[in-house]
């Protein structure tokens, strides 16, 4: 089974299973397609995360995380989020592919050349391809910014226009970059032809970034977190991440019996919010580049710090929320093979449409996840040269009696958390199916886009009983309507071994779905 956002990137993944391929040839396939139909969310000039487990449970994650340049004497004052000076991080999403494509090879035995994993990708960007409805909500949404979005405006427009749903968008530029990748293998991208023309189309631009920044780039293979969970064990990808934030929200669960609190209810909603308050907490004090400052990752997660944490939530009052909400844009995607491979995954360009700049005439826009770093020489996430920024992203994995049972992971930069520990604790506690799990009212806590309220928004499906309820505990409610974007877009496949059957979905809120063979 695989799923991800868009239905001709999952269709591409199928197809690899089809023909007797592997979980992570199949999420290299979905991916690269992705980065072609969901180009507001995902690309070759971003970042991105996988964890990979074979049948037995042994995992590793692969962190792709682009990493400051060696020259950052231009940042003084402060951090553009778009432009060319966002261009801050080089992007690892590319020897992430390459990184995954290698283990399948060594660990997975995959048959599949690199090349085939990326034409379905080459062809849709050759040929052209439906534009989807959640491409063109985005591009009117940024409509009146386009000024500052140049690479959007002349790259993704149509005769100056926003396109149509399902009009067909072609894109010869890319279709060339890909080509390039596919034919010369990943690093090219880093130390080849391509990152030569790369290297060029960045000066040129105003990015800070130079060939060497590039050459540098490597995604790291580690060993995942992990934290106990109802008799199974959820494991996430090593900080600069906020994997460590979701294990921790759910080791505080862990120590709630939440059999007996009804799923929906005001008592469900107010114990996963401050449950979420204390770990965001300790993300925003701790989390950063393990490489340039300490983050207590094993204490964060121990049985004792978990139980003192779970201590401080009083079910009848809520705890101020002093953070400020970071956006950001994502796509999840996961794949499971006949032999119980799995892989899980998430790719980014931090904001829609990332920095909004192309880099030369590869048609491919880079990443503005350099504009997560801040000036403040106290932050554990102050920009460093050669450092790697803090990331929302956490795809995850859940295994249980010695055996990967769900693969799952969400869009939503600050609010992947928060959606996870909704979509987790239906899934486990609450055993329902992953579409149901995903349909499910959600929760956002802080300021968005679209709110700039300190408030909890909920969607409006929760009912009103359980706004009322939880405003009088203290929350500060907004209502959003129900199946709202602002909620995240989740996907999730579950096995079930006794039963012999795998269940999978992609949340109706984004044009995805998830297929098996």
């Amino acid at each position: 089974m695989v799923t991800s956002p868009h239905e001709l990137a999952t269709q591409a993944g199928l197809k690899v299973l089809q023909s007797g391929g592997n979980a992570i040839e199949a999420v290299i396939a979905i991916s690269s397609c992705l980065s072609v139909t969901y180009p507001h969310f995902s690309g070759y000039g971003g970042d991105a995360f996988m964890i990979i487990s074979d049948a037995n449970g042994k995992a590793q994650t692969i962190s792709g995380i682009g990493q400051a340049p060696q020259d950052i004497s231009s940042y003084s004052a402060s951090i553009p989020v778009r432009g060319p000076k966002s261009m801050l991080t080089s992007a690892a999403y590319v020897d992430t592919l390459g990184k995954a494509y290698e283990i399948s090879k060594k660990d997975l035995k995959g048959q599949k050349s690199w090349a085939s994993l990326l034409s379905p990708a080459i062809r849709l960007a050759k040929d052209g391809f439906p534009v989807s409805a959640s491409e063109v909500f985005w591009l009117n949404f940024r409509l009146k910014e386009m000024g500052s979005l140049p690479g959007v405006e002349s790259g993704y427009l149509i005769d100056g226009k926003v396109p149509t749903v399902g009009q067909i968008f072609k894109q010869p530029k890319l279709a060339k970059t890909i080509e390039m990748i596919a034919e010369r293998g990943h690093r090219d991208f880093y130390e080849g032809k391509l990152a030569a023309i790369l290297a060029k189309g960045l000066k040129d631009a105003g990015s800070p970034l130079t060939a060497k920044d590039l050459a540098l780039t490597q995604a790291q293979i580690e060993p995942p977190l992990s934290v106990a969970y109802r008799g199974g064990t959820l494991l996430g990808n090593q900080p600069p991440t906020q994997a460590i934030t979701t294990l921790e929200i759910m080791g505080i669960l862990e120590r709630f019996d939440l059999s007996k609190i009804p799923e929906g209810s005001p008592d469900y909603y107010h114990l996963l919010v401050e449950a979420v308050k204390l770990a965001f907490i300790d993300r925003n004090k701790y989390v950063a580049d393990p490489k340039f400052v300490d983050v207590p990752a094993q204490r964060l997660l121990s049985d004792a710090y978990l139980d003192q944490q779970a201590k401080k939530i009083q079910m009848e009052a809520a705890m101020p929320w002093p953070y400020v909400y970071k956006n950001g844009d994502t796509v999840f995607l996961a794949a499971v093979d006949s032999k119980g491979n799995c892989a899980s995954m998430l790719t980014t360009v931090y904001f829609d449409w990332g920095s909004g700049v192309q880099v030369g005439d590869t048609g491919m826009l880079w990443h503005n996840r350099g504009a997560s770093f801040n000036l403040d020489p106290k932050s554990p996430n102050r920009l460093e040269s050669g450092k790697r920024p803090f990331h929302t992203l956490n795809p995850g994995m859940y295994i249980k009696d010695g055996k990967p049972v769900i693969l799952y992971g969400t869009q939503g930069a600050d609010g992947q958390p928060q959606t996870l520990a909704a979509v987790l604790t239906r899934l486990i506690d609450y055993k329902m199916d992953p579409l149901t799990a995903l349909a499910k009212p959600r929760f956002l806590l802080g300021k968005t886009f679209s709110d700039t309220r300190d408030s909890l928004k909920l969607e409006k499906d929760a009912g009103q009983e359980v706004f009322v309820e939880l405003g009088k505990r203290g929350h500060e409610m907004s209502e959003i309507a129900a199946q709202s974007p602002l909620a995240g877009h989740p996907g999730a496949i579950v096995i079930d071994y006794q039963a012999k059957k795998i269940t999978g979905a992609h949340d109706p809120r984004s044009d995805g779905r998830a297929l098996g063979v």
